[in-house]
């Protein structure tokens, strides 16, 4: 692994093909990838510059080599459909039990380097490592993105969705999760969560140290970034203007300003292959098989019990069987189809498929996100991030060695507010409304990621921003907390390898656009307040391509940008709701075992009664950490108790 090694690296764009061919250390080989991969030409960021990069240097580069199970037992005690945040958590605490066999199963490719960096996260977005999700077309949102739909980017690989988010660490409202103790989902309040949430963390900010809200001995890092703008603090000083604290977003009390916390170590991504897996692969008692796809959940119609698995892995067909549980950890929209698939779903939409039906169970339904809208653009007098000033070698090579530097930003985000807004019914301390304030702004998006992350096109960006790429901006971006909008996940055929119906039903609900207007108003209140003024702080107030006609800044303005330009922040959740025997609506119990299917779980942001005001992966962890020690005291096993 220190040994030098040579790199073959393919240059599109040229009149020839060239590959150049050199001796370099393994963080050489690093920066030169990520200078290629920054500064190449605009198609470079888009395309197969960096897949060939990826597959050029991911084994001399990969910190701990995932072994990939070929060899299967025909029986594993516990059988993982999936390795996102959920998945690699249940793997490591269930083969804490050295007497229990646990195979993990992922459709995708272990971590490479290119995931490391917090500030390209967007470009991580455009990789293999992203399932590539398009949502089906929706009245209310994205009808101006790309072939008028939504993206839906969803991880592929060991850690999942981990790989490729934003990091963003916040766990919402302790009101989100009393709310589902009081809907009879018996353990699920506040402080019987809180030490699950703790017990996966490793709190890296010394002034959190002994705060009885955080954890220090868990196994994923939790961090500020070492990098802070002067928009930050302007920000962070507007914030105590309008009346609002400086708060840790997950301590006490969720409302107020804040830096953003992410899951980071030493500058770089912390995943959950890295925090959960990558520590225990050598566990003799613990199998990954990577690029197995599962198309079936073996179900006995008889006995209902969940038996196995069925899967493709190099064009070959496995049926793997399970003595005690199947856990369905494959996220929102994977878990709801392959139930579906499996027999498990609404009766009259399993006969339209002509799939016999199990178990006649509200599969699919109660999807609901996080909504936002982006072009939010602000000049200011001061140095902020964007596509050029990132070619500055000094800032790659800072990265590089020591981890610190703007690079260090996870997604951009620097900072969040959570506010409520004025005309909200929710409770006088519950944040209905999150402003994440970026160190840069789309109008930097010189590149290209950022536009097909978010499915912006060419034309609108030219339109807003082509005279602005040397101008020095950043973005505050509204974020919808607590949508009252559902969608549905539904197959579209029984073929397991096709994607399912998806339908957001974005702002379907007269509140979400209500909120979101409220939101937006509050962004420009922000930008006025002194602190932000003595930047000179000005929003780029140019009307968003099909809303001109509309009178600038009013509310029907605003609503025909939230239509056009409204979408996801892809925290898809609540497709398998978890609720008491009781309800109607409910697909797992508050044990998340799926109704009248015995030894069959699912274990992620799916069985969530109502997303939180909180970025999921957080949640979800927690999630697969509770649902671990549920799997333990069922089979009457050791159960390592939380902080």
């Amino acid at each position: 692994m220190g040994q030098r090694q040579r790199a073959n690296v393919f240059l599109p764009g040229l009149r020839s093909n060239y590959f150049i061919r050199f001796p370099l250390p393994p963080k050489m080989r690093l920066a030169y990838v990520l200078i290629l991969c920054l500064c190449w030409d605009w198609d470079c960021a888009r395309g197969q510059l960096l897949v060939d990069l990826v597959r050029d240097f991911e084994t001399s580069l990969l910190n701990t080599r995932i072994p990939d199970t070929t060899a299967f037992r025909p029986e594993y005690d516990f059988i993982i459909v999936g390795a996102g945040s959920a998945g690699c958590v249940l793997a490591n605490r269930l083969s804490e039990i050295k007497t229990a066999s646990v195979l993990l199963l992922e459709a995708g490719d272990q971590e490479t380097f290119i995931s490391d960096v917090p500030l390209t996260a967007a470009l991580t977005q455009t990789t293999r490592y992203n399932w590539g999700y398009k949502a089906d077309a929706t009245p209310n949102a994205c009808r101006g993105l790309r072939n008028g739909v939504c993206n839906w980017p969803k991880g592929r690989g060991i850690g999942g969705t981990s790989l490729i988010n934003f990091m963003l660490y916040t766990r919402g409202h302790r009101r989100d999760y009393d709310g589902w103790a009081a809907a009879n989902n018996t353990g699920w309040s506040y402080e019987e969560v809180l030490p699950y949430f703790k017990k996966s963390e490793r709190i890296g900010i010394p002034d959190l140290y002994k705060s009885p809200y955080h954890g220090r001995n868990g196994p994923l890092d939790v961090q500020y970034t070492d990098y802070q703008s002067r928009q930050l603090k302007a920000f962070l000083k507007s914030g105590r203007e309008l009346g609002y604290d400086i708060t840790d977003t997950n301590g006490e009390k969720l409302l107020g300003f804040a830096r953003a916390q992410a899951t980071i170590r030493n500058g770089r991504r912390c995943s959950t292959s890295k925090a959960f897996i990558q520590p225990v692969v050598q566990r003799r008692n613990l199998h990954i098989s990577m690029k197995s796809w599962v198309t079936k959940l073996l179900i006995d119609p008889d006995t209902k019990m969940a038996v196995g698995v069925e899967f493709t892995k190099n064009r070959q067909r496995h049926v793997v069987r399970a003595s005690k549980e199947v856990i369905l950890s494959a996220g929102a929209i994977a878990s709801p189809q392959l139930l579906l698939l499996s027999g498990v779903g609404p009766r009259a939409h399993l006969e339209e498929h002509n799939i016999p039906v199990l178990q006649d169970l509200p599969v699919g339904y109660n999807l609901q996100d996080h909504i936002t809208l982006n072009g939010l653009v602000f000049m200011v007098n001061d140095s902020t991030v964007n596509d050029a000033r990132l070619l500055n070698p000094t800032d790659i090579f800072r990265y590089i060695f020591s981890g610190q530097g703007p690079y260090t930003i996870p997604g951009g985000a620097e900072a969040f507010a959570f506010v409520r807004t004025p005309s909200s019914s929710f409770a006088k301390d519950y944040a209905d409304m999150e402003l994440v304030l970026g160190a840069g702004s789309l109008s930097g998006d010189r590149f290209g990621t950022l536009r097909d992350l978010l499915g912006i096109t060419d034309e609108f960006y030219e339109k807003m921003y082509s005279d602005m790429q040397h101008k020095e901006t950043f973005g505050l971006v509204p974020v919808l907390l607590r949508p009252k909008s559902t969608g549905r996940i539904s197959l579209r055929s029984r073929n397991p390898f096709h994607w399912p119906r998806m339908e957001p039903n974005f702002m379907q609900h007269p509140d979400d656009v209500r909120a979101m207007i409220e939101g937006i108003e509050m962004i420009l209140q922000i930008v006025r307040t002194k602190s932000m003024q003595k930047m000179g702080t000005r929003f780029h107030a140019r009307p968003f391509p099909g809303c001109e006609h509309l009178i600038f800044a009013s509310n029907d303005y605003w609503r025909c940008c939230l239509r056009l330009y409204g979408s996801s922040l892809q925290h898809q959740s609540g497709t398998c709701k978890m609720g008491p025997s009781t309800d109607a609506t409910a697909v797992v119990d508050p044990e998340l075992r799926v109704h009248g299917i015995r030894h069959l779980r699912v274990v992620d942001a799916s069985i969530m009664p109502h997303v939180p005001a909180g970025h999921t992966n957080a949640i979800v962890i927690m999630i697969a950490e509770k649902a671990a020690d549920m799997i333990k005291n069922a089979w009457r096993m050791k159960i390592v108790p939380p902080q």
